[in-house]
């Protein structure tokens, strides 16, 4: 007898499970679990006998050319996996959108813990250090790999990222129907003027490397799983650094910052910790520039605009138009900190 446990999906369960039965052999019992958060794509854990699966997928409807390539996600862990970088292994792409309605990828599961909190109060004060650490160890282990040894030369375009960024976020910015930031106005224009000379460091940039994205070890402090691979592309290493050290720029209400916070009393390590602890895995790195940090801050000012533009536009409610709006704010004033030599000392 079938039997088959689901919570909300966009797709027929029966579907999945003829296709699961026919790949891995028949089952009986499927279990199918939305996994809540952020993810633009939905995504699902999925028990099917005793294997244990994620399910990764485009969401239905009309979607942006380019948009929820999760192709490329595939792609980019089934590259990854056999060096040793930790995610998920991959089990198969499925293309066909006939099936679920949309592709589909399947990859195992993998137990560990996700921490939100860049605090981690969650946790006993002694092992807080350890666990952003092993961030910084994940991210350089990442971009010790060489994309052109793995298959991935031709993943993005190489070179010249950081300009060919300014560019794409500026114009985002200056298209905008928001109201006035004239702190995102100043970087938009001291971006291009203190671009640092490219280095010609090509890595697999992840996009989104920060706390939230990684999957630690249930005990130990470990990632055995970075997650979120949307965004990733060929790109500069320092901008996941200067995307990932954006805490200790960003109050607690500021997306969960910790500026202000007594790191010591908390066991958190200050920034120069962190960065030098990834150094120790890409020794040919060039220094993390003030210039890195203050294009993290404005990219991610950028991306609060385009949410609240959406917002105002009327697919979310007003309110958080507003609060989004503010955070844009917040974050052009963090970066704007920096670059008059204002910020708190890290």
């Amino acid at each position: 007898m079938t039997a088959i446990s689901k919570s909300a999906t966009d797709f027929a369960p029966e579907a999945l499970h003829g296709f699961l039965n026919d790949r891995f052999g028949a089952r009986e019992h499927l279990e199918i679990e939305k996994i809540s958060g952020g993810q633009s794509n939905p995504t699902y854990f999925v028990t099917h006998g005793d294997r244990r699966l994620v399910l990764r997928k485009k969401p239905v409807g009309p979607i942006l050319p380019g948009a929820h390539a999760i192709e490329r996600e595939y792609r980019v862990m089934s590259a990854l996996y056999p060096t040793g970088v930790p995610v998920a292994k991959p089990v198969l792409l499925h293309q066909d959108t006939a099936l679920l309605g949309t592709p589909f990828y399947l990859m195992e599961r993998v137990e560990g813990r996700v921490f939100e909190d860049c605090a981690l109060e969650e946790l006993p004060t002694e092992e807080r250090r350890g666990i952003w650490m092993a961030l910084a160890d994940a991210m350089a282990k990442m971009h010790s790999i060489r994309p052109e040894k793995v298959g991935l030369d031709d993943y993005g375009k190489p070179g010249n990222y950081f300009e060919r960024q300014i560019n794409r976020w500026s114009k985002q910015w200056r298209q905008s129907n928001s109201e006035p930031i004239p702190a995102l106005d100043v970087l938009a224009d001291w971006l291009p003027a203190n671009l640092p000379e490219d280095d010609g460091m090509v890595r697999l940039a992840h996009g989104d490397f920060r706390m939230g994205n990684m999957l630690f070890h249930p005990t130990k402090p470990q990632v055995v799983a970075i997650l979120d691979w949307e965004l990733s592309t060929l790109g500069h290493p320092l901008a996941d650094v200067g995307f990932c050290v954006m805490p200790w720029h960003t109050k607690p209400e500021e997306y969960g910052g910790i500026l202000g916070l007594d790191r010591a009393a908390l066991g958190i390590p200050d920034e120069n910790e962190f960065v030098a602890r990834y150094m120790e895995g890409i020794p040919d790195s060039a220094p993390l520039l003030p210039f890195h940090k203050v294009f993290a801050l404005f990219r991610f000012a950028v991306i609060f605009v385009g949410i609240a533009d959406r917002a105002r536009a009327g697919s979310a409610a007003a309110e958080n138009a507003a609060d989004v709006g503010l955070l844009a704010e917040r974050f052009a004033e963090r970066a704007l900190e920096i670059v008059e030599g204002r910020a708190h000392a890290i």
